[in-house]
C-alpha cells in the first residue's frame, strides 16, 4: 500500500482539528494621506479608503460560544490604529506599499491567517469613482 499523498494527509489533520475561522473588517475608513508619485500627491494630502478583511482563527469556536473577553479576539479598534499609524509615517510612493504595510501589521498577531487590505482613492480622477488595489497576504 503506498503513503497517504500530501492532499490527503491535509485533509486528514483539518477533518481532525478543524480551522475555526471568524471574519474580522473595517470597511471605510477614510483617512488624509500623503500617497502618490505625482507632484500635487507629495505635496498635499488626499482622501484615501481604506478596507481590511482579516480571517482570524477562533480556538473557542469548535467548544462553543467562548468567553465574553477581549483578549481572545483580534480588536479592530487595533486594526484601525495600524491603518492610521501607516498613514502618518510620511509619503508614500504606491498604494500597494501601504496596503502591504497594514497588511504586515495584522498579521503580527498569529490568530490572523489571512489579510486582505484595499486601499481606494476616490478623487484621483473626476470621472471615475475610485481607483486603488486590494492585496492578500497569508501566514506562512
Amino acid at each position: 500500500m503506498h503513503p497517504p499523498n500530501r492532499r490527503a494527509r491535509r485533509a486528514a489533520r483539518m477533518s481532525a482539528h478543524p480551522l475555526r475561522l471568524r471574519q474580522v473588517f473595517v470597511r471605510g475608513l477614510q483617512l488624509q494621506a500623503r500617497l502618490g508619485v505625482h507632484a500635487h500627491e507629495k505635496a498635499a494630502a488626499q482622501r484615501i479608503l481604506v478596507h481590511v478583511e482579516l480571517a482570524v482563527e477562533d480556538e473557542s469556536a469548535a467548544v462553543g460560544i467562548g468567553p465574553d473577553d477581549l483578549a481572545r479576539v483580534v480588536d479592530y479598534e487595533r486594526v484601525v490604529a495600524a491603518a492610521r499609524d501607516a498613514v502618518a509615517r510620511g509619503h508614500v510612493m504606491l498604494v500597494e506599499t501601504l496596503a502591504e504595510t497594514i497588511a504586515a501589521a495584522a498579521l503580527v498577531d498569529p490568530r490572523v491567517k489571512l489579510a486582505r487590505v484595499s486601499i481606494e482613492k476616490p478623487d484621483a480622477f473626476p470621472d471615475i469613482a475610485s481607483v486603488g488595489v486590494t492585496i492578500e497576504r497569508t501566514r506562512l
